[in-house]
């Protein structure tokens, strides 16, 4: 059987993806649809600092997976597949085109692939437990644990460490994940060089923080909608003006670690999505 077709737009953070899906969406005879392979584009909330798109810039394109959950809450990449893999068959159905657009490996690989996560319950003490400790002390348990996970692993991702060390907590090991294909993918990968890609992360970083990334964040926090503690764990722009909130940095210390923990996160991006660059 002829497996259905859709297109994949992927690559480093601040490459221009979402304008591009829009174009290709545009461009398309049949009319395209969007859903959105952002892990923290899901969250309410989390507009300027996840870079999600806005109504102006959808140019009246329909798009999916966009603030579906509350920030203080833990959206994974099951619940992802899950909604995904129904946004798909629907608009499939209407005889457009579904354009998969983000950043976030795991999420995309898990809906082009139909992959098979293990069936471990959360174990809300043990994440509890877990979520007191720091980036290295999860890095080293679950090296300890699973170092064949461990080899393949966001290690920078406290989220994943945890999730990790929980399956491997009641498995003994993470098992190997079945994956099977199941779409038939035209992968649209965007890239710049270093210099270039640099550039523009700095300039995209100084622009939000004029649109009022920052304010977003305390906004959230006077709310009660976030903690400092999820904001850690949301990672990049999140931790990073979680902390100069917190008083535990300053704001140029904030600026300067946050930029090169972009950078380091766009080259990991690279790594992961290159293999499908044809």
């Amino acid at each position: 059987m002829q497996k259905p077709h859709i297109i994949v737009i992927c690559g480093p953070t601040a490459t221009g993806k979402s304008d591009k899906a829009v174009e290709i969406a545009k461009s398309l005879p049949n009319g395209g649809e969007i859903i959105s392979a952002d892990s923290r584009q899901v969250y309410i909330g989390l507009d300027i600092g996840s870079g999600k798109i806005t109504p102006e810039e959808m140019m009246g394109v329909p798009h999916y997976m966009l603030d579906i959950c509350e920030p203080c809450n833990i959206y994974s990449v099951v619940d992802f597949q899950k909604e995904a893999h129904a946004h798909i068959q629907d608009i499939l159905a209407r005889g457009k085109t579904p354009i998969i657009c983000g950043g976030t490996g795991m999420y995309i690989d898990a809906l082009v692939y139909n992959t098979q996560f293990p069936i471990v319950p959360a174990n809300e003490t043990l994440r509890k437990e877990l979520e007191q400790k720091s980036l290295n002390e999860l890095q080293t348990i679950l090296q300890n644990l699973d170092s064949a996970r461990y080899e393949t692993i966001d290690t920078q991702n406290p989220v994943r460490l945890i999730r990790a060390i929980e399956i491997a907590s009641v498995l003994g090991s993470v098992p190997v994940i079945h994956r099977e294909a199941i779409y038939d993918v035209q992968w649209v990968y965007l890239d710049f060089l270093d210099d270039v890609l640099k550039s523009r992360i700095h300039t995209r970083l100084y622009k939000r923080i004029d649109m009022g990334m920052i304010e977003e964040v305390q906004n959230l926090l006077d709310q009660n909608r976030i903690t400092y503690e999820r904001l850690e764990y949301l990672g990049l722009e999140y931790r990073y003006i979680g902390r100069y909130l917190a008083g535990h940095i300053t704001k140029q210390e904030m600026l300067e670690q946050l930029e090169m923990e972009i950078w380091h996160y766009a080259k990991r991006q690279r790594t992961w999505f290159k293999k499908y660059a044809k």
